[in-house]
């Protein structure tokens, strides 16, 4: 697709936000999100660019001829090794009205012209959108050997996600194949319903759980940037318990606090389950700029006591409390696909179905390479650079389906 159109010749102009007009802009969109025209991610906040290391970050707006923004983007930059052009990343964004029928032509491609004179060569989006949902009732009747969730038929395809899937192909955009951010999560619906629909929503096992850890005097609250070093000690164990590892320091996890929080008072909180004085487990919860989303980012829990069942208290204190502050969705982020009882990860995705929730597949990450030779011989130089194996510490986005 050609990128020729100006910003003038669209009736938007795009400039450079400042953090405060960004995060004032993000904190504004909560009806365009429940009117499901996309919604806004923590990873679209400016907050977002301190906590991201090794990538030069700008904040860029759409404005209308009033004035008025109209949509947002955080824009991550990363210049390869040895050459003066970037790629572009908007990690689940950008943030704007993905109902747009000249979306291509009157909001992508002045980004793309825009991000092209600031030295991309290849931009990716992750537009915020469902695609198709699967219930946890679906699934559970579809379990079986070599099974998986795209074998089964969803119980609703969306159309909003299906129209701009359309109109990013017929523009240009190819859908990755290497999402930096998991295509399927876990969604439990708030909006609308009860704490008494949402227990009833806890499959028996779950329900059960939550009754045991209160019986046993398990003791939930909200810990402060303190009990940071307990739960990296706590992940530590969880990695080496479940085989695997996010790479992610203490630092990391108190940058990202620090930042997130200075952005919002209580926008990332550290939940802990003690019993008996101790901390058997800990998880951390992100809400969206405009309020309509938390997310379940990273679980950490003890090999021992795990009879007391702290991490199913954890979790039923962090949906009654996203429900209490009026969230419409609890994210609990990425799910394993295989629907087969013999795979290790089967275990996630059947805790996390008990919650109630549904399987979403999202709209995953496109990419547009931009025109020239060099930018497409680029282009795929970045696939091989980011492709290949670099260590857990230097990940540049862990599996976030095995954060629990």
């Amino acid at each position: 697709m050609p990128i020729t159109m100006s910003p003038a010749a669209t009736g938007l102009s795009l400039r450079a936000l400042s953090p405060a007009e960004h995060g004032h802009h993000l904190r504004g969109r909560r009806a365009a999100t429940d009117a499901g025209l996309g919604g806004v991610s923590f990873l679209q906040s400016p907050a977002w660019a301190l906590v991201k290391e090794g990538w030069r970050a700008e904040g860029v707006g759409w404005f209308g001829a009033d004035g008025r923004p109209a949509g947002a983007a955080l824009v991550l930059f990363r210049r390869l090794p040895g050459v003066r052009r970037s790629f572009a990343y908007l990690p689940e964004g950008p943030v704007l009205d993905w109902s747009a029928p000249d979306l291509a032509e009157r909001w992508l491609a002045p980004l793309c012209a825009w991000l092209g004179e600031r030295g991309a060569f290849t931009v990716r989006i992750g537009p915020p959108l469902p695609y198709r949902r699967w219930s946890a009732g679906t699934l559970k009747q579809a379990v079986g050997h070599g099974r998986r969730v795209r074998d089964v038929l969803p119980d609703r395809v969306e159309p909003l996600g299906a129209a701009v899937a359309d109109r990013l192909g017929e523009a240009g955009w190819r859908r990755c194949q290497d999402d930096a951010q998991p295509r399927f999560v876990l969604e439990v619906p708030l909006a609308g319903r009860s704490l008494d629909d949402l227990w009833t929503g806890l499959n028996q096992e779950w329900r059960r759980n939550v009754k045991r850890a209160g019986r046993a005097g398990v003791r939930t609250d909200v810990a402060d940037a303190g009990a940071l070093p307990d739960f990296h000690r706590l992940l530590g164990v969880t990695e080496r318990r479940d085989g695997f590892r996010l790479g992610r320091s203490l630092a990391y996890y108190e940058r990202q606090y620090a930042a997130l929080n200075a952005d919002g008072p209580g926008t990332m909180r550290l939940y802990t389950a003690r019993h008996g004085g101790e901390i058997l487990a800990a998880h951390t919860l992100i809400r969206s700029p405009d309020g309509a989303r938390a997310w379940y980012q990273t679980g950490a829990s003890a090999d021992h006591r795990r009879e007391v069942r702290p991490s199913n208290a954890l979790q039923w204190r962090m949906l009654c409390d996203a429900h209490g502050e009026g969230a419409s969705a609890y994210d609990m982020r990425g799910v394993p696909t295989t629907l087969d009882p013999g795979d290790r990860e089967f275990g996630l995705l059947r805790w996390k179905l008990g919650t109630g929730g549904e399987v979403v597949e999202t709209l995953g990450e496109w990419e547009l390479p931009l025109h020239g030779t060099v930018n497409r011989t680029l282009h795929r130089a970045v696939q091989g650079y980011l492709a290949r194996p670099r260590g857990a510490a230097t990940a540049q986005h862990p599996p976030r389906e095995r954060e629990r």
